[in-house]
């Protein structure tokens, strides 16, 4: 059983990975690369499945063939090789006509070799089932011999296609877009560990034809490799998903203001009763209460801004090269972490007099880059050790 969880676990995901896609799928079929990612999909699924031990059992069981298992899990296995192809061709781009006559000449050939292999195996001898060492078993009996040859130059190709054009296209695309950088880097990781599968597959049957038994490489190596490249894949289709959509943004900054928020919570409660959040409260409306708690401690605070703290600041951070744009994030998230320690300082006393001049107030800078240099910033942190004076005192 244990055999069998190193394939059902990325299976499952390469399930979740599909739901996922569905109703993209759905709103999208008429989209050559979108059905063509589902179909990697799905074929990974019965890849992943089909090839695991207690699943070969059972096929072979039902169908009362001896080893008619292999030729289908070889036929699966072809079939996601050639989906990676395709998928390889709709990425590429290029005329519509030219990529749709490059894809059927793949789904022909792919196609043809699962013909092939069905007829080796017909006309091979396999009389004894061997759930997990089939390969290296029957690596040097006729017929059988070639249908494995025909499956694993199959995949090595069409690994190979995709693991280069991920990475071709890591490199290319913009670092702003996050989600889909660490999408195609875990499917080229995908598939540089799928290489390493096909490595052990092809070693321990050259050891085969040449005499030596090194069949654990095939038994014991290439299924962890296989199952860590189907779920590194699977999630490489899922993280573009999950990150790009508005729910993981919105929690992505409703996690980046976690620093800002935790400072000025107890300045916010203080002036006014924040509404309750419940467990059950979408990340959307948690962000809205968050920005609003952290508004209103800004509010509480703005007696305490000095600007000869946000001068300061700024001077430094100029000094320092940064731009006009950082350079004020910095002053604004120092004078506010100042503030911050001189209304912890006072203790629930009066606030400060009145200046003469009209009071420093924030410019109203984005809250997420607040509160990254509120956290971050070596200036702000030094202005927050400074010993604790009253505003605008020289």
């Amino acid at each position: 059983m244990t055999h069998g969880l190193i394939l059902y676990v990325p299976g499952s995901l390469l399930v979740l990975a599909l739901l996922i896609k569905a109703p993209t799928l759905r709103r999208d079929w008429d989209q050559p690369l979108m059905r063509a990612v589902c179909a990697l999909l799905l074929v990974g699924c019965l890849v992943m499945f089909l090839a695991a031990p207690p699943t070969i059992a059972a096929v072979n069981r039902l169908t009362g063939v001896v080893n008619f298992a292999a030729p289908l899990v070889f036929c699966v296995i072809t079939a996601f090789s050639g989906c990676c192809l395709v998928l390889v061709l709709q990425w590429g781009g290029g005329p519509p006509a030219v990529v749709r006559r490059a894809t059927r000449l793949t789904v022909a050939v792919y196609g043809g070799v699962a013909v092939l292999i069905v007829t080796l195996f017909m006309i091979g001898d396999a009389p004894v089932e061997r759930l997990r060492d089939l390969d290296t078993y029957y690596a040097n009996t006729p017929w059988i011999r070639e249908m494995i040859v025909c499956y694993l130059l199959a995949h090595s190709v069409g690994i190979s296609a995709l693991t280069l054009l991920s990475g071709r296209w890591l490199l290319r695309t913009d670092r702003e877009l996050r989600p889909l950088r660490t999408g195609l880097g875990l499917i080229m990781l995908g598939g540089l560990l799928d290489l390493g599968y096909l490595v052990a597959k092809w070693t321990a049957l050259g050891a085969r034809w040449s005499g030596r038994d090194w069949d654990r490489l095939s038994t014991d190596v290439a299924p962890p490799f296989a199952s860590a490249a189907a779920l590194m894949v699977a999630t490489g289709f899922i993280v573009p998903l999950v990150g790009g959509s508005a729910t993981w943004r919105e929690f992505s900054q409703y996690r980046r203001l976690h620093p800002l928020w935790k400072a000025l919570r107890g300045f916010a409660a203080s002036r006014v009763r924040t509404v309750p959040l419940a467990w059950w409260s979408p990340v959307g409306i948690r962000l809205i209460h968050r920005e609003s708690v952290i508004d209103d401690g800004i509010l509480a605070l703005a007696c305490w801004f000095d600007p000869a703290v946000r001068h300061a600041a700024y001077e430094t951070a100029r000094g320092q090269g940064m731009d006009e744009e950082r350079a004020c994030v910095v002053a604004d998230a120092a004078v506010l972490a100042v503030a911050c320690r001189r209304k912890a300082a006072a203790a629930h006393g009066p606030p400060p007099p009145p200046a003469e001049r009209e009071p420093y107030r924030l410019g109203g800078q984005p809250l997420t880059s607040l509160a990254r240099e509120f956290r971050s910033s070596p200036i702000v942190a030094a202005a927050r050790r400074r010993p604790v004076t009253p505003p605008h005192e020289p």
